[in-house]
C-alpha cells in the first residue's frame, strides 16, 4: 500500500507530532491568523482531521498588530504524564510560551512563559523528571540552545546553554530532542526555509551535549534536485504503534518555471530508517516523493475534499480563520438564521488591521470555490465579496460595492503598490453567487445571479502574482468572504447563505 503527499495540502508548515496510543496529534504554525496553531488527529499518519486550534481565546494570542507573517512561529507538540504541551513563539509579542490540557479537544490552558530568547521552542521530558526547553537562538553563534526548566511555573532552572551550531548551513533552527535507547539526538533545520532547506541530526551520551553531528549530514534535503516537492525540512519524529519510525516535515510544492509556489509551506510524511551504528535516515536517502509506501501504517478511509457550509452550526468550522483577531462586532451566525453575517470594519485589505474577514485555506492546485452573498449597500464605500488573499500588499477581490451612489459588481486586483478596478458593471440586485476557479496558472473570477445558471467571467488573476516568491513572507493563500466600509464603518450587514469549496483534480 501506498500513500501520496503531502498529507496535509495548503498552508500548514512546520509541523509537530506526537503520539498517544493509538491516535496522533499534529500541530502547525499559524502566523498572523486566529484561531492560532491548527491541531490535527490521525490514526494512521496519513489522513488527518482538523479538530480545532490550540490558540482560541485573546488572552492566549493576542494578534491585532501582528505584521504579516509575524505572530505564531513553529510550535511542537508533546505528551507526558497525562497532559498535553504545546510550546511555541509569539514573535509580534511574548516570545516563547506553553500551554497544556488533559484533552486535546477542550480548551487548552493560559500561557506559560519561559524566560528564554529565540524561536522554535521544543519541550523534551526526560526520564528522570527532567525537562529541557530548546530554542534557535543567536547568542554566541546561531544554534541550539538549552535550558531546564520548571514545567508548573516555566521558570528556567539552568542557565541557557549552546547545544550545537549545525553542520554550517545558515539559519540553524526549528531544534527537537528525543531520546532513543542510549542515545540522546538532537535535529534541526539549515539552510533557511527555502529551496536550500535541510535536515541535520546530531547525538550524544547527555541531553545537554556535547553533540557529535552524524558524518553524512543532511538526513533530509531535495536542495539542487528536480523533485516536484522542494524546501523540505522542519521535521520532527514519531514512533509508531508498531515501532516503526516516521518524520512530518514541511515541504512546498512548485506549480511551475520559474519556481512560484503560492500555496504555502505543506505537511508531508517519510519513512525512518536506521543505520546499522544508530543513526536515521529520512526517505530513500534523504529524499521523498509524492507517492511513498505506507509500510504497516493502519490506512484508513481518505477523508472527502468537498466541503460545502450551509453555516447552520453555532460556531464555525475549525478550517475557518479570521485575519488577526476574530471581532465580534464584524461577525455573526445568529444574526439571520442559517447564514454568515459580516459588517465591514473601517479596514480594508490593504492595511496591517483587523477586517472583516473569515477565510480558509487553498489546499488545491485544481479547486472551484463559490459563495452566495446577500448585500445591499446603503452608503458610498461599502463594500462585499471574495478574496483570494495572500497578505495585504497581494491579492485579488470579486464583489459588491457601492460607487458614487451606485452598486457595481467590480473585480480588482492588488498587485505590490499597483491596484486597479479591473472590471465592473451595474448591479440591481441584492444578491449574487461570487466564483472563483483556480489551476496552476491562473485564478478566474465568475458571478451567477443563481446557482443552477452558467457563470459568467469577469476577470481572471495569475496565481504567480501571489506566489512567495514574489509576495514574500511564511504564509499560503486564502479563499475568503470579506466586508469592509473603506475607512467607515458599514451599515449595510452582508449575508453569506453558503460557502462551497469543491477539488476539481484527481
Amino acid at each position: 500500500m501506498n500513500y501520496s503527499n503531502p498529507v496535509i495540502s495548503g498552508f500548514h508548515p512546520d509541523p509537530s507530532v506526537c503520539r498517544v496510543g493509538e491516535d496522533y496529534y499534529l500541530v502547525t504554525s499559524s502566523f498572523e491568523y486566529f484561531p492560532g496553531v491548527p491541531l490535527f488527529h490521525s490514526k494512521d499518519l496519513v489522513n488527518w482531521e482538523q479538530i480545532g486550534h490550540v490558540l482560541t481565546r485573546t488572552e492566549q494570542l493576542d494578534l491585532r498588530k501582528t505584521w504579516s507573517s509575524g505572530g505564531i512561529f513553529a510550535p511542537t507538540i508533546r505528551f507526558n504524564n497525562g497532559t498535553f504541551y504545546m510550546t511555541t513563539t509569539n514573535v509580534s509579542g511574548g516570545g516563547n510560551f506553553y500551554v497544556f490540557t488533559h484533552d486535546p479537544k477542550d480548551k487548552w490552558s493560559d500561557p506559560v512563559y519561559v524566560d528564554q530568547p529565540g524561536i522554535d521552542p521544543d519541550l523534551f521530558f526526560d526520564k528522570d523528571g527532567s525537562v529541557y526547553y530548546t530554542t534557535s537562538h543567536d547568542a554566541k553563534g546561531q544554534g541550539a540552545y538549552q535550558s531546564r526548566i520548571d514545567i508548573k511555573t516555566g521558570k528556567r532552572l539552568s542557565d541557557v546553554i549552546l547545544l550545537w551550531n549545525g553542520t554550517g548551513g545558515q539559519y540553524p533552527e526549528a531544534p527537537h530532542i528525543y531520546r532513543i535507547g542510549e542515545w540522546y539526538y538532537l535535529m534541526i533545520s539549515e539552510g533557511g526555509t527555502e529551496y536550500g532547506h535541510m535536515v541535520t541530526i546530531a547525538r550524544s551520551k547527555r541531553p545537554d551535549g556535547p553533540f557529535e553531528g552524524f558524518p553524512y549530514n543532511p538526513v533530509l534535503t531535495h536542495r539542487s534536485t528536480l523533485n516536484t516537492i522542494q524546501a523540505t525540512g522542519h521535521a520532527d519524529f514519531v514512533q509508531a504503534s508498531d515501532s516503526s519510525w516516521w518524520a512530518v516535515f514541511l515541504g512546498i510544492r512548485p506549480a511551475g518555471y520559474p519556481n512560484h509556489h503560492y500555496l504555502g509551506r505543506e505537511t508531508f510524511l517519510a519513512p525512518v530508517t536506521w543505520t546499522e551504528d544508530g543513526w536515521p535516515i529520512i526517505g530513500d536517502n534523504g529524499t521523498v516523493g509524492e507517492t511513498m509506501p505506507a509500510g504497516n501504517l493502519p490506512l484508513q478511509p481518505k477523508p472527502n475534499s468537498q466541503v460545502r457550509d450551509d453555516f447552520e452550526q453555532t460556531e464555525l468550522a475549525p478550517y475557518w480563520n479570521f485575519l488577526r483577531s476574530s471581532d465580534s462586532q464584524n461577525w455573526s451566525l445568529s444574526e439571520k438564521k442559517s447564514c454568515l453575517t459580516l459588517y465591514g470594519s473601517e479596514a480594508t485589505l490593504n492595511e496591517i488591521s483587523v477586517p472583516s474577514f473569515i477565510g480558509r485555506r487553498q489546499q488545491h492546485f485544481l479547486c472551484r470555490t463559490s459563495a452566495h452573498l446577500t448585500f445591499a449597500p446603503q452608503q458610498d464605500g461599502e463594500e462585499a465579496g471574495m478574496t483570494v488573499f495572500m497578505n495585504e500588499r497581494f491579492h485579488y477581490e470579486i464583489a459588491i460595492k457601492q460607487i458614487a451612489g451606485e452598486r457595481k459588481l467590480i473585480f480588482h486586483r492588488r498587485i505590490g503598490s499597483l491596484w486597479k478596478i479591473e472590471n465592473e458593471r451595474p448591479w440591481s440586485a441584492d444578491s449574487v453567487i461570487l466564483s472563483v476557479r483556480a489551476d496552476k496558472t491562473n485564478y478566474v473570477f465568475e458571478y451567477a445571479e443563481r446557482e443552477e445558471e452558467e457563470p459568467i467571467r469577469f476577470g481572471q488573476g495569475e496565481c504567480k502574482m501571489l506566489a512567495t516568491e514574489l509576495a514574500g513572507g511564511f504564509t499560503g493563500v486564502f479563499i475568503a468572504m470579506y466586508a469592509t466600509g473603506n475607512g467607515l464603518r458599514s451599515i449595510s450587514p452582508a449575508y453569506f447563505d453558503w460557502f462551497d469549496y469543491q477539488v476539481t483534480e484527481d
